[in-house]
């Protein structure tokens, strides 16, 4: 298309009026939109896609997050009862229930693997559970040269199938307290 530049006009006083240019309006072809839609689809498919991954990836962490917290709580509630200890600590029962005998002046506090969950049970009271989706869980001696070190090895359920980076394991490490002997 050619553009002819305009000839001036005037009004009926002779003044000149302003020159007005016309420009030449580029629109868009159906094609050309349907193109643009469909890219912006594609990007905001791809923002959704990763959004909702990130959401997803945050709440396992933060179910993860929960369960360490709550597998430190128990390790440190287990090695105050292991420092509590007035006797001898004893474990009984069978490979797949074993349970884990600490005498202290207040009674007896007992700690058993069952079930995929730890329970804990203080006197003659009933079995609460401490930790839940526990894998394994395993307490024995270690013998030291000076010491009976008490060692209590978890390892915790993943949340996912697929092959975790994280292997949720504790050790937690008890001594019980010396009495002093005059």
């Amino acid at each position: 298309m050619k553009l002819q530049s305009p000839t001036p006009k005037t009004n009926s006083a002779g003044r000149m009026l302003p020159v007005t240019v016309c420009r030449v309006v580029c629109g868009y072809f159906l094609m050309e939109a349907l193109v643009y839609i469909a890219v912006s689809f594609i990007v905001i498919g791809a923002a959704f896609a990763a959004f909702y991954q990130c959401v997803g990836n945050s709440l396992a962490l933060r179910k993860s997050a929960d369960e360490i917290t709550s597998a430190l709580h128990a390790g440190e509630r287990w090695r105050s009862d292991v420092r509590a200890v007035s006797g001898q600590i004893r474990s009984r029962g069978t490979a797949a229930e074993r349970i884990f005998v600490l005498p202290t002046l207040n009674g007896e506090v007992a700690y058993q693997f069952s079930t995929n969950a730890v329970l804990r049970r203080v006197g003659s009271g009933p079995w609460l559970p401490v930790l839940e989706r526990v894998k394994s869980s395993t307490m024995e001696s270690d013998p030291r040269p000076n010491v009976t070190v008490w060692r209590w090895e978890l390892e915790l359920q993943p949340h996912s199938k697929i092959q975790s980076r994280v292997r949720p394991l504790f050790t937690f490490i008890g001594v019980p307290e010396r009495k002093s002997v005059r």
